[in-house]
């Protein structure tokens, strides 16, 4: 993975926590909560920490991922009824993965500098529909009522496919069946790899393009995670805490422990 894609990434999180605004309905942060533990999270959940009131998916890869603002949610949940509440300590334990994108098929979006009208496809990917008769025949007659304008900023989170020259181009029902934001975005259990006193273990591992991998340290010392071209890294991993490395670019990420530079180990990325 590139500098310059590291960058984005993060601008994308730094842009995303900036302008997030959902407000949990019914609650406020003084009122008593039963807190929902680590271990007891499970991939799909919502969650929020005590303080503020941002909502967060949390996803298959380990990962919290934020929703930029309220039309977002919508598409995929009617209410917040299912939100499950974190220390703000365990909350931030939890990396942030990136952004949520709209449900497929739900709604049509445009931003301000961008005359073109998009459809939502999975995985985030946004395809002009090119004539008002293509957008009837998708969205209906009130198609029209049917578009959010989007902050320019939120247009990084997309990717832009082809154009839907005719109403088969796109099918929208098919695009709307996706379950989950998991699905949306491909995301699964990371490939797992230990760090303790003798190392890493195992010292590499084989994944996919756009795969993650968690690295724990499960040793009393501290670690770190450091690639090798210096490109990426952990920071200080403290004992029993994890560190999770997305990986979306096949190639061989070779990393090692800056506390310990005889501990090496490898990610290939296929």
């Amino acid at each position: 993975m590139t500098i310059a894609t590291n960058l984005k990434r993060f601008l994308i999180a730094v842009i995303a926590i900036s302008v997030i605004f959902i407000g949990y309905i019914g609650f406020t942060a003084s009122q008593a909560q039963a807190y929902t533990s680590l271990a007891n999270l499970s991939s799909g959940d919502l969650i929020r920490g005590q303080t503020f009131s941002a909502v967060y998916y949390y996803g298959a890869d380990g990962q919290r991922y934020v929703f930029p603002n309220m039309k977002t949610y919508e598409t995929w949940y009617s209410n917040f009824d299912d939100v499950k509440w974190l220390t703000d300590a365990d909350l931030a334990k939890i990396q942030i993965g990136g952004n949520v994108t709209y449900k497929p098929g739900v709604k049509m979006i445009k931003i301000n500098t961008d005359p073109k009208t998009y459809a939502v496809a999975a995985g985030g990917t946004l395809r002009h529909v090119t004539s008002e008769a293509i957008a009837i025949e998708l969205y209906g007659s009130n198609w029209n009522q049917q578009i959010h304008d989007m902050p320019d900023g939120f247009f990084s989170n997309y990717n832009v496919g082809t154009a839907i020259n005719s109403a088969s181009d796109y099918n929208k029902t098919s695009e709307m069946t996706i379950a989950s934001i998991n699905v949306d975005k491909g995301l699964k259990t990371p490939a797992a790899i230990t760090i303790n006193s003798s190392g890493y273990s195992p010292i590499d591992v084989t994944v996919t393009a756009g795969s993650s991998v968690r690295f724990t340290n499960g040793d009393t010392a501290k670690h770190t995670v450091t690639g090798d071209d210096l490109s990426w890294g952990s920071g200080t991993i403290n004992s029993g805490e994890s560190f999770i490395k997305t990986f979306d670019e096949a190639g061989i990420y070779g990393f090692f422990d800056s506390y310990d530079g005889s501990n090496t180990g490898a990610v290939y990325v296929e």
